[in-house]
């Protein structure tokens, strides 16, 4: 498990954007996922809506969990991470006045980049049937709203829309415009069906910077290489669902051979050793807490003034 280089540290996401390419962000849907790719050498990671909530409530990404639900697992993530954490927020839970009060409470947490998408209440997940879409103004005006809350400049609003799947192609690509003239940071066209799709959506929004989600096993978007999506104008490349399709996909192995053969023996699966994960949860620092507690006890305590010494 390498550890993330330290020069890193004190950038900014909006930072790293700034200086070209593209960025690419695993998935993160609980603080083992959230621990180890931040030991990597990402330069963001990206709290997946889908995964936190199944990871947290067992429940599927279809506008049950809360606004309190996900602003906590935003403050856990960034309390115990150092890379810059783009967060979602689904529809901002609400109103206007729920999206300013979630992007206060996201930034607070540490998010540095919010995603707010423009899917009516309760939203759904992005691969999907069934979305449907709000107003354009609507969504400007959570977009703008978004923007007026943040407190620093350095937290980017990430507006996406969801129109592509029920009303087009076309219609997506005039409210990923409209969304950047409101003042998003980021534009995410979400579930284009096409590798065609993909790059007219970088050709039509080339002003922006866009995010493209990179989902794999059985979604709408056929999977490209980042290298490929950087020529065709994306910034932030997401992959939301890898880490915890591949770690259920592993789960259900080891649980059919442990059911099986009542042992883990010969399990065809790699581990991670005790050693790694103790390392990965911090026990370094809790053994040291405890010989500096050892000390303390060893060490005499000095009698008070005028106190005897016994």
């Amino acid at each position: 498990m390498s550890e993330r280089p330290t020069t890193d540290a004190s950038a900014t996401l909006r930072q790293r954007l700034e200086r070209g390419g593209i960025v690419i962000a695993p998935g993160v849907y609980d603080m083992i996922s959230a621990k180890l790719a931040d030991r990597m050498r990402f330069e963001a990671l990206y709290m997946t809506g889908y995964g936190t909530v199944a990871s947290h409530l067992g429940l599927p990404d279809a506008g049950l969990a809360s606004y309190t639900d996900m602003v906590g697992r935003v403050a856990t993530i960034c309390g115990g991470t150092t890379t810059p954490l783009v967060a979602d927020a689904d529809t901002g839970y609400g109103g206007l006045l729920n999206v300013r009060h979630t992007v206060r409470g996201y930034e607070k947490a540490g998010a540095q980049a919010i995603q707010i998408e423009d899917q009516e209440t309760p939203k759904k997940c992005g691969h999907t049937t069934g979305r449907r879409v709000v107003p354009t103004a609507d969504m400007v005006a959570k977009v703008k709203v978004a923007v007026e809350a943040r407190a620093s400049r350095d937290t980017l609003i990430i507006a996406r829309t969801d129109a592509r799947t029920a009303l087009g192609l076309d219609e997506a690509l005039r409210r990923g415009e409209a969304y950047a003239r409101a003042g998003a940071d980021l534009v995410f066209v979400e579930s284009p069906e096409t590798e065609d799709e993909l790059r007219r959506i970088g050709a039509a929004l080339r002003g922006a910077w866009l995010v493209a989600n990179v989902v794999q096993a059985g979604a709408r978007t056929p999977e490209v290489p980042s290298q490929t999506l950087q020529e065709m104008g994306y910034k932030l490349a997401i992959y939301p669902s890898l880490p915890h399709k591949v770690a259920v996909a592993a789960m259900k192995t080891t649980y059919e051979y442990l059911q099986q053969h009542g042992t883990a023996i010969g399990l065809p699966l790699p581990l991670a050793t005790s050693p790694e994960m103790h390392s990965l949860m911090g026990f370094e620092d809790v053994w040291a807490f405890e010989k500096t507690c050892e000390r303390f006890a060893e060490a005499p305590v000095a009698p008070k003034a005028n106190e005897p010494a016994r």
